[in-house]
C-alpha cells in the first residue's frame, strides 16, 4: 500500500505532467533552427528515455546532415556569467565532443577545455586578469576553428570595483516562456547595456519535473537562438529558479534535502545550463541560491521551491535561511537587494498561498534581523506574476522597504493589476532595469520599465537613494 507521502507525490506527478504547456514551435523556415528543432523534439523530447540528450542523437545521420550543411559546431552560448572585477567565465555547448578555447586581442588564451557527453556537450572557460570596468572583445574557437554560428561583436565588460563612483545598469526580469514571435526583446535587453541580467525564475515555463530528457530541449531551443545568443555573449546572465522550472505550478519541494529524487536530478540538469556563481548550498545542500557583488551592490539569489514546505512554514529551509542572514549580515556593500522567484509583498497575489506572504513569520523573521542590525540600503526584486510593478512593504526597517517585480519578459498570458502597488503595468512584454549612480556621496538608484519596443514609460519609474534606505541612529 502507497503511503501518504507517496500518495501525495504520485498524485503531484500526475498533475504536474497533465499541466505542461505544450512547446511553441519555432517557424520551419526560421534559419536553422526550424530545421534543428523538430529532430531535437522527436529524438530526445518525445523520448522515453529520462537520460536522453544530445548524445542520442550525435551519430543520427539527420542530425549529422544538419550540422554538415550550416557547419554547425556551436549548440549554445557564448554565455557571460561570473563577474568580477577581474574575471568572467564563457560558457558554451558544442555540437559534438570539441576542444573550446578563448581568446583575446591581444593574443592571451584561455583554455582549452574538452566538452564531453557527461556535461550535454557544455563546457566553461574562465577568464582572469583582467582590468576593472573594461571592455574586452573575444573570440571562441572550437577544434582551433572560429565557432559556428557566432553572434557578431562579441564583447563583456568586467565589473567594477567597490570603490566605483559611476553609474552601470542591471537588468532583470522573469516570466520568460519561449514564444518564438516574441523572443526578439531579447536584444532590446541588450541594447540596453545592463552590465548583468537577472532571471528570477519562470525561465522557461516546462512543468514536467519528472522528465530530464524534456527539460534538455527547453533549454536547447531558447540557448540556440539568434536574439537570444546576442545577449548572452555580452551580458553575463544570473538565474534562480520558480516553479514552472523547478516542477509545476505552486509546487514545493519538501524539507528533505535528496527527495523526492527528481528534485535533485532538475536542478542538475539547471546548473549544467547556466553559468551561475558556485551554490551556496553546495553539493549537500542543493539549490539555486548564491550571491555575487557589482560595484557597491551586493546580489542574493533565494531559491524559494528546492525547500519549501507549506505544512512546516518555511520557503527557504533551515540551511538557507541561515546562510541568507549571515550573508546579509556580513555585507559591507552600500546597496544589498534580495532576490526572489516569488512576490515579497504582504498583498501578494492568491491570498499569499503561493508567495513569501505565506510564510511571513519566515520572511519577517530575516526583515527583523535587517531592522535590528540597522542593515542599510536593503530593497527587494521578485519575479512571477505577469506585470511591472512596485510596492512598499508594511515592515517598519527603520527605512522604506520597496520591492520591484517585472515579470513578462516574453510571456503571453497577463496578470490583473494589483491595486496595492505605486504603479503596475501588464500590457505588451517588458523587463526592469535598475540604474545605479555612485558619482554622488549619496548613491541612488533608479527602478523603471523598458518595454518591448526598447521605450521607458516615465509614470512606471521610481527613484530612491542610500540615504533613503538608511535607519536613523
Amino acid at each position: 500500500m502507497l503511503t501518504h507521502s507517496l500518495k501525495s507525490i504520485f498524485a503531484l506527478l500526475l498533475i504536474s505532467t497533465s499541466l505542461a504547456k505544450p512547446l511553441l514551435p519555432t517557424p520551419k523556415d526560421f534559419p536553422i533552427l526550424g530545421e534543428l528543432e523538430p529532430l531535437l523534439v522527436r529524438e530526445i523530447y518525445d523520448s522515453n528515455d529520462r537520460e536522453a540528450s544530445l548524445a542520442t542523437i550525435a551519430k543520427n545521420p539527420a542530425y549529422l546532415a544538419l550540422l554538415k550543411k550550416h557547419k554547425l559546431t556551436l549548440l549554445g552560448g557564448p554565455a557571460l556569467g561570473q563577474l568580477s572585477p577581474t574575471s568572467t567565465s564563457i560558457w558554451f555547448r558544442t555540437a559534438q565532443p570539441a576542444e573550446v578555447t578563448v581568446i583575446l586581442p591581444d593574443g592571451t588564451k584561455f583554455g582549452p577545455t574538452q566538452t564531453t557527453f557527461a556535461s550535454d556537450l557544455t563546457g566553461r572557460i574562465t577568464l582572469t586578469g583582467l582590468k576593472p570596468n573594461t571592455s574586452y572583445a573575444y573570440q571562441l574557437l572550437i577544434d582551433d576553428k572560429p565557432a559556428s554560428p557566432l553572434p557578431k561583436n562579441l564583447s563583456f565588460r568586467t565589473a567594477p570595483q567597490a570603490n566605483f563612483n559611476g553609474k552601470f545598469s542591471i537588468a532583470f526580469g522573469a516570466c520568460s516562456r519561449y514564444v518564438p514571435q516574441l523572443e526578439d526583446i531579447w536584444k532590446v535587453v541588450a541594447a540596453q547595456n545592463p552590465i548583468a541580467y537577472l532571471t528570477l525564475g519562470d525561465n522557461l515555463y516546462i512543468d514536467l519535473p519528472e522528465d530530464q530528457q524534456k527539460q534538455r530541449v527547453h533549454y536547447y531551443r531558447r540557448q540556440f537562438h539568434p536574439a537570444y545568443r546576442t545577449l548572452t555573449a555580452t551580458t553575463p546572465i544570473y538565474s534562480i529558479w520558480d516553479d514552472h522550472d523547478f516542477a509545476a505550478n505552486d509546487d514545493e519541494g519538501g524539507p528533505e534535502i535528496f527527495k523526492p529524487a527528481w528534485k535533485v536530478k532538475n536542478f542538475e540538469v539547471f546548473a549544467q545550463n547556466w553559468n551561475n556563481p558556485p551554490y551556496a548550498g553546495g553539493s549537500d545542500h542543493p539549490g539555486t541560491f548564491f550571491d555575487f557583488t557589482i560595484g557597491d551592490v551586493h546580489f542574493i539569489m533565494t531559491d524559494g521551491r528546492y525547500y519549501r514546505h507549506r505544512k512546516g512554514k518555511s520557503l527557504l529551509g533551515d540551511f538557507q535561511k541561515n546562510w541568507l542572514k549571515e550573508t546579509l549580515a556580513n555585507s559591507k556593500s552600500k546597496f544589498k537587494v534580495l532576490c526572489s522567484g516569488t512576490l515579497w509583498t504582504e498583498h501578494a497575489d492568491k491570498g499569499g498561498k503561493d508567495s513569501w506572504q505565506g510564510y511571513a513569520h519566515e520572511r519577517d523573521e530575516i526583515f527583523s534581523l535587517i531592522r535590528d542590525q540597522k542593515i542599510s540600503g536593503v530593497f527587494l526584486l521578485s519575479g512571477d506574476r505577469h506585470r511591472h510593478e512596485m510596492f512598499k512593504l508594511g515592515f517598519d526597517l527603520g527605512y522604506p522597504l520597496y520591492e520591484f517585480n517585472s515579470a513578462k519578459v516574453t510571456n503571453i498570458h497577463t496578470h490583473k493589476a494589483n491595486p496595492h502597488s505605486f504603479f503596475s503595468h501588464n500590457e505588451g512584454n517588458f523587463f526592469g532595469l535598475l540604474d545605479f549612480d555612485f558619482t554622488s556621496a549619496n548613491p541612488s538608484v533608479t527602478y523603471r520599465c523598458v518595454t518591448e519596443k526598447g521605450t521607458s514609460p516615465d509614470h512606471l519609474k521610481f527613484s530612491t537613494t542610500l540615504q533613503d534606505l538608511t535607519p536613523s541612529k
